[in-house]
């Protein structure tokens, strides 16, 4: 399937389904055996020329050009037997972040990863299956959405899914900042950034998740696959020595009230990454004895752990939707999937428009606050390189980062969105920066 057929028959295909589906809404009850949906984001950045004394290999660049990022994705749902359900999403991406996607641990672009190519690739995002055993007799209406098809389902029930996805499709789930297509695009804020989640270098990866529903309450566990080598694109599970594993409880609506628009709800995780992992101190401890630069790759060995947890808050109030969360990892072993921070705080607020009568519109304002393990600060203080930051040096400050955006509904499924980003300490050091980042997103969603 060529790429040009993605971007132009498909979702051809995909509006006139939707057209149709919406016109069969009108006359007939839920319950759809299949759901097709579309969406396209394209994402130029750039970052004002900020002061840099020095750099090193994985430096953000003082001054560079506008950076972009495009993505395409077909949303394929299924529903051949009672309960069971069928994902497929292929998908293109192309485009570079800022200075090779390095140089900031909360990096600026949730579209870009360390691909790094800037031609459009198809690959397959999601296939897998899922099925569900209902525990009770209570329903609700699923809505027609991307993998979701309008049906009358289940509300309390028990879920095995098996295949490819991204794992952050079942956790750490937030309806303030969880999309970067939608929401705010800083990686530090659609995830939890001390969770090094396990994925290849697109975010995607291969498992098996069980979810329990019950009244307010969730339990979600999963075990997946891990890179073969720090955020790499080859994926391998190895048992004790190379899996990944997360458990997550959730309560929703802590306050009860009758409109379920008012809700507080809690959402907590704990991780464990077993891989072929280096050890900073082990490798600190390597250069001293060899009077070298320290490298994290010295020391690799299967089996090492990376163990943390995650939490958030959440309170619905109508149109206004604020969180804060942290996350937290035990820093001794090298970062190995996601980005390199061993703590991180944020607190977000988004509004809807329905406020000043522009109801497709929104806005979010947000701050992070990331930090360092001690022996992963003085790795990179000694001159070491991680997969995304090292500057040869280091004066050690936390990375803290503000982010403004504004969503326009110019059109039901068009959403254009101005970005502002602040950077303070980028990678940690004190010596570069402040940076500077604007962005310009477009969505579209069929």
């Amino acid at each position: 399937m060529s790429i040009k057929f993605i971007l132009t028959v498909i979702p051809a295909i995909s509006l006139l389904t939707a057209r149709a589906q919406s016109k069969n809404d009108s006359t007939q009850p839920a319950n759809k055996k299949y759901s097709i949906h579309w969406q396209a984001t394209t994402i130029p950045q750039y970052h004002f020329n900020f002061y840099a004394p020095y750099s090193g290999k994985n430096s953000l660049l003082p001054s560079e050009p506008v950076k972009a990022s495009v993505t395409s994705t077909l949303f394929l749902a299924y529903n051949p037997f009672k309960n069971t359900y069928l994902i497929f999403d292929p998908e293109v991406a192309g485009g570079k972040g800022f200075s090779q996607t390095l140089g900031i641990a909360g990096f600026p672009n949730g579209e870009i990863y360390r691909v790094g190519n800037p031609h459009l690739q198809p690959y397959i995002a999601r296939l897998f299956v899922e099925q569900r055993f209902p525990l009770s007799n209570r329903k609700e209406i699923n809505e027609n959405d991307e993998n979701e098809i309008q049906q009358s389902v289940s509300k309390d029930y028990v879920s095995v899914s098996a295949g490819k996805f991204s794992v952050t499709d079942f956790f750490d789930n937030s309806s303030v900042s969880d999309d970067p297509r939608t929401q705010f695009l800083n990686w530090a804020l659609f995830g939890s950034g001390a969770w090094d989640y396990p994925a290849n270098t697109r975010g995607y990866n291969f498992g098996a998740v069980l979810q329990v529903f019950y009244h307010d309450w969730a339990f979600i566990y999963a075990n997946t696959f891990e890179p073969t080598v720090a955020n790499g694109s080859n994926l391998q599970w190895k048992g004790t020595d190379a899996m990944g594993q997360v458990w997550e409880i959730e309560k929703n609506n802590i306050l009860k009230k009758d409109n379920e628009k008012h809700n507080l709800n809690f959402r907590g995780g704990i991780f464990w990454n077993r891989a072929d992992m280096g050890n900073y101190a082990t490798s600190i401890a390597i250069a001293k004895a060899t009077n070298t630069t320290p490298d994290i790759t010295d020391s690799r060995e299967f089996g090492r752990a990376k163990w943390g947890f995650y939490d958030a808050l959440e309170l619905n109030d109508g149109a206004s939707h604020f969180s804060i969360k942290s996350s937290w990892n035990d820093g001794k072993n090298e970062t190995w999937a996601f980005t390199e921070i061993d703590r991180s705080y944020a607190a977000a607020y988004r509004v809807d428009g329905i406020l000043w009568n522009r109801k497709n519109d929104g806005a979010g304002i947000a701050y992070v606050h990331n930090g360092l393990s001690s022996e992963h600060e003085q790795y990179l203080a000694d001159g070491g390189y991680g997969f995304l930051i090292g500057d040869g040096m280091l004066n050690y400050g936390s990375e803290q980062i503000a982010e403004f955006y504004y969503s326009f509904g110019i059109l039901k499924k068009i959403f254009l969105s101005p970005d502002y980003q602040f950077v303070l300490h980028p990678a940690y050091n004190k010596d570069r920066g402040p940076v500077n980042i604007v962005s310009l997103r477009l969505h579209v969603a069929l």
